[in-house]
């Protein structure tokens, strides 16, 4: 477990587009894993202006972690819509390499075993990026999922729900449940970079870097990661003792 601490907001999303590019340049066909809400969108910002100055993602494949069940790609808050417009439509990535999990499978339980064998079929995740709840989610791996689970439908915590509101018209029209890589997926992964800011994230930052390794905070898995970074800025750093 390593952590970087940056000043603010735009040094995370710098650093976390430092790690991309070098991954993608060591592997052209990098098999990148991604993540939405609001912190990674710095990051995609960043990713867009370094493919305009020549950073090529022509034999990039990426994997979301999560979709909400019930949405359809073209609804305006999923997370299908979400990256496309915030990254895809605007660099030289092949759609037929972006997998997203479908929101709207009648059979959720076979979308979930689909996704696990597309990850498995591309070799497996280089490098996966994560954001983290306030109550220690990542993916939307509730406090309780089981660190063995994979892919799967799952109930959102209330907390999460009324966090993601935001991207709503109203709290009723946030789907209650969600297709998300498990813990276990997740800790497949060959690199994770998690990415945090602001003071509201701190107390989970701290838990999870500091505190015992339980399914009660999900985020504390990744001690057991032997190739995980933490880029945070120093607000969501202040519970640390390093700060």
């Amino acid at each position: 477990m390593r952590v970087k601490i940056v000043k603010d907001y735009k040094a995370i999303s710098e650093a976390a587009a430092d790690v991309v590019e070098a991954a993608l340049k060591g592997k052209p066909d990098l098999v990148l894993g991604l993540a939405t809400g609001s912190t990674p969108l710095g990051m995609y910002e960043e990713l867009i202006k370094r493919h305009q100055g020549g950073m090529d993602f022509s034999k990039a494949t990426t994997f979301n972690l999560d979709e909400y069940f019930g949405l359809s790609s073209d609804h305006q808050a999923s997370y299908h819509y979400y990256m496309e417009e915030q990254l895809f439509r605007h660099i030289n990535i092949d759609p037929a390499n972006t997998y997203i999990p479908n929101g709207i499978n009648p059979d959720p339980m076979e979308e979930c075993k689909n996704y696990e064998t597309q990850m498995k079929t591309a070799g497996g995740i280089d490098l996966q990026i994560l954001g983290i709840g306030t109550n220690g989610h990542i993916g939307f791996n509730e406090p309780g999922a089981p660190f063995g689970g994979t892919t799967s439908l799952v109930d959102l915590a209330q907390e999460t729900v009324n966090a993601n509101a935001r991207f709503f018209q109203k709290l009723d029209e946030v789907p209650r449940q969600a297709i998300s890589m498990g813990i276990k997926s997740i800790m497949n992964c060959a690199e994770i970079v998690l990415l945090a800011n602001g003071a509201h994230k701190a107390d989970a930052v701290s838990q999870a870097l500091l505190g015992p390794v339980t399914e009660k905070l999900p985020a504390s898995v990744l001690q057991l990661h032997p190739n995980c970074l933490f880029i945070i800025d120093e607000a969501a750093a202040a519970k640390l003792p390093i700060t």
